[in-house]
């Protein structure tokens, strides 16, 4: 079944939101979308084609999501997700699959990446406040995702990293 576009995709279906750590524009970003297209264009779950879409956007967000009206994805077709991920992480040499990391919009409106031990830090200058927007990596839903991917920090779970 071929991948259809992500505002298709129905308010619950379920989304896996990949950053890169750094920006992927040109060969590299065509090299990331031309490898989840071909991925997704096959991807399946006990031999039955899954609808799904993926969004590229601000050079370092990748969200992959799955219709789950006429198939769910199953465990093994998700382990193949992440498995095709981890392999384009050596080729693009960036990380895709990791946890730890916050991205932010500084003030020139680029997506910037921090990790988590330096909030308190990026807070102390003024880089990062409630009012910074983050994106949610750990949305789960297409609904969520288009509502609330970039968000003010304050209305997110990285307030709890903000100094009081």
């Amino acid at each position: 079944m071929p991948a259809v576009p992500f505002e298709a995709l129905p308010a619950n279906a379920r989304v896996w939101v990949f950053a890169s750590d750094r920006p992927l524009k040109g060969a590299d970003a065509t090299k990331l979308l031309t490898e989840v297209d071909h991925f997704l264009a096959q991807w399946n779950a006990h031999g039955h084609p899954l609808r799904c879409a993926r969004e590229w956007r601000d050079d370092h967000f990748l969200a992959i999501g799955v219709d789950p009206t006429p198939e769910q994805a199953s465990g093994c077709s998700i382990d193949g997700l992440f498995r095709g991920l981890q392999t384009l992480e050596r080729v693009l040499n960036t990380r895709l699959v990791a946890g730890g990391r916050v991205f932010y919009r500084d003030a020139s409106g680029a997506a910037r990446l921090v990790p988590r031990p330096e909030i308190a830090t990026l807070a102390s200058k003024g880089a990062l406040t409630t009012a910074t927007p983050v994106f949610d990596l750990s949305i789960t839903a297409a609904a969520d995702y288009r509502e609330r991917f970039e968000s003010p920090a304050g209305r997110t779970w990285v307030s709890a990293l903000l100094p009081t």
